[in-house]
């Protein structure tokens, strides 16, 4: 068994070191928003915290976007310190974690890491990666004290509707367990209004962040939402990971989300392009099955033939063009494939795709 000190997520750590490429459809945000373009002035930030849990003007402007109290908000740095303060609040070593699969692997990663005895739900490709609540609960135990869900999900994009949420909170509540929604890709559903999942029951939790669907990565704003008491849990678990976030990131990040419209109206117009280009690409190969979600920046093939990590192999080495195979999501037959980034990289990096297929069916 893998020890703690030896825990980590090989998926991100893959992403760190081995997904770049010259042409890569392998990253799962939109291409990112200019520094120039918000704005900012030297003198508009400041090194000196007013200190406290939290930046009140940040958590005042995502509690309005998010329609919920202040005291229900956390503040993290990304959605994956979001899921991990979630989780830690929630879990003692020993609990029970349910967990969709195909999955994104940080998440059960971070479950291991915090002790947790990893149980699992399929969403499986012949049911669309639909959220099936029969499958949960058949899968769920007494001692499961958390359902985590993504949703856009990750890795084929799929929206899990709130009716079927709500179903999975009832099974949950039943068990007085929780339910986690990752809500990142969510965030780009921008033509579809949409409220958090944790509208959605007492026993919801919800994260998301800024940094998938608008191109602003490297402010890592995230945050949680949750139940007050909870909440206020997981501002103090805080303490002993993340402490404070830096105070110009957070200053940053309330001009971001000042200026939302204009940003999101930029990633809307370039994902729309550039998922248009993505359908016409998988409507003209019959090597690839594939769900086609009604939004986001990411979609998760099937190869009809062949192994998909040889394929990425050969995709990788031989095009130059990085997508991310299916392994890293319990899917080996699959690869997941990223249109966030410039057109003209997108169009070329699908043209390279369809090259690489051809090749591969030809040796297989």
């Amino acid at each position: 068994m893998t020890s703690r000190r030896e825990m980590r997520s090989i998926y991100i750590e893959w992403a760190k070191l081995r997904s770049k490429a010259k042409y890569s459809l392998a990253t799962s945000d939109v291409l990112h928003y200019p520094l120039a373009e918000m704005h900012v002035r030297v003198e508009d930030l400041s090194l000196s915290p007013p200190g406290g849990y939290g930046y009140q003007p940040l958590l005042e402007r995502l509690a309005v976007r998010a329609n919920v109290d202040v005291d229900r908000v956390v503040h993290a740095q990304g959605t994956s310190m979001a899921n991990h303060l979630a989780m830690a609040a929630l879990l003692e070593p020993g609990d029970e974690i349910l967990i969709e699969e195909p999955g994104y692997e940080a998440i059960f990663a971070a479950a291991h890491y915090l002790g947790a005895k990893i149980r699992r739900f399929p969403r499986s490709f012949e049911a669309g990666f639909q959220v099936d609540p029969r499958e949960v609960e058949r899968a769920i135990s007494p001692r499961t004290r958390l359902i985590a869900i993504t949703n856009l999900h990750n890795p084929s994009g799929v929206r899990t509707p709130d009716s079927t949420l709500k179903m999975v909170g009832e099974i949950a509540r039943s068990l007085g367990a929780h339910v986690l929604v990752d809500e990142v890709y969510l965030e780009s559903c921008f033509d579809s209004p949409w409220q958090s999942a944790v509208h959605l029951g007492p026993n919801f939790i919800a994260t998301s962040s800024l940094t998938k669907a608008y191109g602003l990565t490297a402010l890592r704003c995230g945050w949680v939402l949750a139940a007050p008491a909870l909440a206020q849990r997981m501002w103090r678990l805080n303490d002993l990971f993340g402490v404070v976030s830096p105070y110009p990131v957070e200053q940053l990040s309330v001009m971001a989300l000042d200026q939302l419209p204009q940003i999101a109206a930029r990633a809307k117009k370039l994902l729309d392009t550039n998922r248009a280009l993505l359908k016409a690409f998988l409507d003209s190969r019959k090597d690839l099955l594939a769900i086609w979600p009604e939004a986001g920046a990411i979609v998760f093939p099937q190869l009809t033939t062949g192994h998909a990590d040889a394929f990425c192999q050969l995709l990788a080495e031989k095009y130059e063009t990085s997508v991310v195979p299916g392994r890293f999501f319990d899917g080996p037959e699959h690869f997941r494939i990223g249109v966030g980034g410039e057109t003209e990289t997108v169009r070329e990096g699908l043209s390279r795709v369809g090259a690489a297929l051809d090749e591969f069916a030809a040796k297989a």
